[in-house]
């Protein structure tokens, strides 16, 4: 029997025309542009149906409720099909892989997230292999978690990053195996694949809309413009550091402000601007002071999958020492101590 494939179509430029205004969606066009290709009605094609989502998503405006409106369309459709892939807008990609990652909870089959760099209807468009790779990947069922498919490569969700905004090989796993390649053949690299829990009940762990932040170290930086912004309602802070984990120290001025963060409840968790490598806090006296502060270590995730992370165990309503805990912990494939 064939597998059976749901294509979420949310938007993004695979499915773009040219208007007068640029490049656009256009509602009701995609269906007919993908079912009219060929391979995707092949014998070993699996069968597929396309859901497309009213209005279509710029991923630009990707947010926690667009998060959730994709995760409840697969929760809704979960038992009627053998595997997902997720089209959508290549500039957060790697953000809702990451949180899809996190909110599919005992997740036992493919979600496959793609798009395009050229539009399906452009000559040279790379649209075309990457959804029909994508949705034989979906159908073949070696993976059973969110991945992201690009340019030839299968990526975990929750370890993407995008890399290039003009190539068309815009993505990278900076810290982590390719979980495949796709050349003459599919080849799985299955040492690195996860394995889904062991009798787990499926089911959709919504985001809830948490006060999350992002601050870039960058020499020079007056740590005293952000103290304004540390206050209780501030639940977690993604701090990129330089190196393993580094800061400068310029009078101390960042400690005091991690401290008030932290007496305010909020979690600082502490990653790297380089996409190769982990923070190792306490190598070095400029990052054993982030410690000593409250500040947790994430190691090698991806500023992407940090924040989702956040937001998911925000969500799940622990307290701020089981979060601190978690975050440190490697729960879907996102971290490697």
């Amino acid at each position: 029997m064939k597998k059976r494939i749901c294509i979420l179509y949310t938007g993004g430029t695979i499915g773009m025309v040219p208007t007068e205004n640029g490049y656009a969606p256009k509602k009701g066009y995609f269906y007919d542009a993908i079912a009219a290709i060929p391979d995707l009605n092949s014998h070993d094609m699996p069968e597929w149906d396309m859901i497309e989502f009213d209005p279509l998503l710029d991923s630009s405006n990707i947010a926690v409720e667009q998060w959730n409106q994709i995760g409840r369309a697969i929760r809704d459709n979960y038992e009627a099909y053998d595997g997902f892939v997720v089209l959508h807008g290549t500039d957060t990609m790697a953000y809702t892989a990451s949180a899809l990652s996190f909110m599919l909870e005992g997740l036992s089959k493919p979600v496959i997230l793609t798009g395009s760099q050229i539009p399906l209807c452009k000559l040279r468009s790379d649209a075309r292999d990457n959804l029909i790779t994508s949705t034989l990947i979906a159908g073949a069922g070696n993976v059973k978690e969110v991945c992201l498919y690009f340019g030839g490569k299968l990526i975990r969700g929750n370890r993407s990053t995008k890399s290039s905004a003009d190539g068309l090989i815009a993505f990278d796993s900076p810290n982590y195996h390719f979980l495949a390649e796709a050349g003459i053949d599919i080849r799985y690299n299955v040492a690195s694949l996860l394995t889904p829990p062991l009798n787990a009940d499926f089911h959709l762990t919504e985001f809830k809309q948490i006060s999350i932040g992002v601050l870039k170290v960058f020499p020079g930086i007056q740590f005293s413009l952000f103290e304004s912004i540390m206050t209780e309602s501030l639940k977690g802070i993604v701090l990129e550091t330089f190196g393993a984990g580094n800061i400068p120290s310029y009078d101390d001025a960042l400690l005091p402000i991690i401290r008030k963060a932290f007496e305010n409840g909020t979690i600082v968790t502490v990653c790297s601007q380089c996409q190769s490598g982990t923070v190792t806090l306490g190598a070095y006296a400029t990052s054993s002071a982030l410690t000593k502060a409250g500040a947790v270590s994430g190691y090698n995730m991806t500023t992407e999958a940090a924040v989702a992370k956040l937001y998911y165990l925000f969500s799940l309503g622990l307290s701020r020492d089981e979060i601190k805990v978690k975050m440190e912990q490697d729960l879907r494939g996102e971290l490697t101590k």
